[in-house]
């Protein structure tokens, strides 16, 4: 609970290179606690896997636990990596890179940063909006921290990922669609 509470030092000890396991568990973990939210709280968002709801929820929130989690989650952490460079080039006559953390702490910040995303299963849409801010939060804060890049390159670096990530993996840019009628 420490990225929820004390978030820019649990990035500073937290995220080591070369170690995206513990990460990938996580995020997995939240994927998988907020689909059971999600198909409790919906049912009818569940497919006719099988007979029964509540046989198809349950591989519902196994195939998104083993399966959409971590290709969800390496895909945010590739458009992280990419927003990175481009929020990294330096534009002076040289034209160089700005030195930053790997690729590795970049999954696992992404990752961490998820951990709102748990309680924004229920399809109440302005928790969901709320988680989403936070994870947002987290995640900007996880960039900067690891990546130590300035606010307006961590903004630059950390919005496309959330917007993919929060806003259409865990359904927020649906549910502020819903707030406010569109």
């Amino acid at each position: 609970m420490a990225v929820l509470t004390r978030p820019t030092r649990f990035f500073a000890r937290g995220v080591v290179p070369g170690d995206q396991a513990p990460g990938l568990t996580f995020a997995a973990v939240v994927a998988g606690v907020f689909t059971l939210g999600w198909t409790a709280t919906e049912p009818a968002v569940v497919p006719g896997i099988a007979e029964s709801v509540a046989l198809s929820a349950v591989v519902v929130v196994l195939v998104v636990t083993a399966l959409a989690a971590p290709v969800g989650l390496h895909l945010t952490a590739a458009l992280a990596t990419l927003s990175l460079l481009v929020a990294s080039v330096d534009v002076t006559p040289s034209f160089r890179l700005r030195d930053r953390g790997g690729v590795s702490e970049t999954v696992q910040v992404v990752a961490y940063a998820s951990a709102p995303m748990a309680l924004a299963g229920p399809a109440i849409p302005g928790l969901r909006m709320l988680c989403g801010a936070y994870a947002t939060l987290l995640l900007l804060l996880g960039l900067r921290t690891v990546h130590e890049t300035t606010p307006l390159r961590t903004l630059v670096a950390g919005v496309p990922p959330a917007l993919f990530g929060y806003g259409v993996g865990y359904r927020v840019v649906a549910a502020v669609r819903t707030v406010l009628g569109a």
